[in-house]
């Protein structure tokens, strides 16, 4: 591919041009660029409800792009280091089903590791692949899942020879990656496809002393967050594929789930920041590693809290460590991730990504300042001295169990259930999703034993304020199972 003029942002010229000939509306949205709807109008701004329109000929269609999204896309795959990519307006969700319904058909397997988001095991459900989960160690001190062992997804290769595709999480929410140009590499020697659910990592690409991003490890496909540390709106993504792989055919399977009347408010905005990232990504990303380091110091200068950075890696499970993460472990203080999470936001109206019973993620990006983080660190210091523990007997350390398979997670869902208390369900088969949201690994899966242990997990941290998504009954005191 020639060398591509990455100060183009081929759609948001295009609105541009299309809001300069002042064009007369007699097709949908029907808020007819804001007139339609003053209160919606009001709210949003005439600027943004001007260019939330359809396609048409000027403007391209995201399900067949052949002018300025595709000009885009193009743009992107390059910034990134791959060989195409495609524009996701459902979210990194529906790239994960793209990726895996393109590699993966009914009845055939496919090697990932357990503490994967929930749309992968949706994917399974679409797709009717058999999963072959790599379980994950858990860190004795943080309670959080590893990544994976390269011997274990070496031994899962070769007693799986008929798998089609090795699934990596890179990094995972807190940050850490497992070694995936080494996995790549032994997938590819045994002709499976490697992919990559990068909903955590945009930023990798931009930056030379953070973890290696999945196109740069040779991987097959990986989807990506713009809107996380990209920069973008929320719930646009891109999915990126290497060389080796059918981009028409992939195309065809996004258009099975994916919207027919993309946003441009969301493409735009992948446009705008694929520009701003690929002039300026590396400045960008050396000051987000500097800001986060200087809240990691003075996080674990309060004492009781731990935010971990490199110094966790072992070469292995944790092969590499993403330090513009900041995860931060409050055990120590007596106090659970949740807590910390709650009185941040009610007390002192910070609002961190996620809270679950031992950490809490901070999510530092491009919007960040010091004076922020300021904030932030003051707060934390604040909660250990009002609100700690010194008592730590009642606190679960661990964030994780790994499940027992029964069944695939396809033939689960769509089998017969009934619904008992939770209380009730221990030894019966799991029928839907238990997810601790976020960060969206579930708990239990469709097809997964239903142990007193998970059982007790559950109830325990419901007691401390986690969100629980998934059961059909919302309030999530009974649960399906199969009948």
């Amino acid at each position: 591919m020639q060398e591509l003029n990455q100060k183009r942002a081929p759609i948001y010229e295009a609105l541009c041009e299309m809001k300069n000939e002042r064009i007369v509306p007699f097709d949908v949205p029907g808020h007819k660029r804001g007139k339609g709807n003053k209160e919606l109008t009001d709210f949003l701004g005439e600027k943004c409800l001007s260019v939330d329109v359809n396609s048409s000929r000027p403007l391209d269609n995201l399900c067949h792009p052949m002018t300025v999204i595709k000009e885009a896309e193009d743009l992107t795959a390059q910034a990134f280091g791959a060989s195409n990519s495609f524009f996701m307006v459902n979210g990194t969700s529906s790239g994960v089903q793209a990726m895996i319904m393109a590699s993966c058909k009914e009845g055939e397997k496919i090697i990932l590791p357990r503490n994967v988001h929930r749309s992968v095991i949706h994917s399974l459900i679409l797709s009717g692949a058999i999963p072959i989960y790599v379980n994950p160690e858990i860190h004795d001190k943080l309670g959080i899942p590893l990544g994976m062992s390269t011997q274990k997804v070496r031994e899962a290769i070769l007693i799986n020879k008929e798998a089609k595709a090795v699934l990596v999480n890179n990094p995972t929410y807190y940050g850490i990656c497992s070694n995936l140009k080494e996995i790549t590499g032994f997938a590819h020697q045994n002709g499976m496809k490697v992919l990559a659910d990068e909903a955590h990592g945009t930023h990798l690409y931009f930056h030379k002393d953070l973890p290696l991003a999945a196109m740069h490890a040779g991987a097959d496909m990986a989807s990506v967050s713009m809107h996380k540390s990209g920069g973008s709106l929320t719930q646009s993504s891109i999915l990126l594929l290497g060389e080796n792989v059918n981009s028409d055919y992939v195309r065809q399977i996004i258009n099975l789930t994916q919207t027919t009347s993309g946003s441009y408010l969301l493409m735009s905005s992948i446009d705008i920041s694929r520009k701003k990232l690929a002039l300026k990504g590396r400045e960008i990303f050396e000051e987000v590693m500097e800001m986060t380091e200087y809240a990691r110091e003075e996080i674990n200068e309060i004492g009781g809290y731990y935010a971990y950075g490199k110094e966790i890696t072992n070469g292995d499970t944790i092969f590499d460590f993403d330090t513009t993460k900041l995860s931060i472990n409050t055990l120590e203080t007596g106090l659970a991730g949740i807590e910390v999470h709650d009185l941040l936001r009610d007390e002192y109206n910070v609002q961190v990504e996620f809270g679950d019973i031992g950490n809490i993620l901070a999510y530092i990006s491009i919007g960040d300042s010091y004076k922020n983080i300021e904030r932030l660190i003051s707060a934390l210091a604040e909660i250990k001295r009002r609100f700690g523990r010194k008592d730590k007997k009642l606190l679960i350390d661990c964030e994780y169990i790994n499940p027992e398979v029964c069944m695939t997670p396809k033939k689960a869902f769509y089998s017969e259930k009934i619904s008992l208390p939770l209380a009730d369900s221990a030894g019966k088969i799991c029928a839907e999703f238990v997810t601790s949201y976020p960060p969206g690994i579930p708990l239990l899966a469709p097809g997964e034993l239903i142990t007193p242990e998970i059982v007790g997990y559950i109830k325990y941290i419901k007691e401390k304020g986690c969100f629980i998504t998934g059961t059909e009954d919302i309030q999530a005191n009974c649960i399906n199972v199969i009948k």
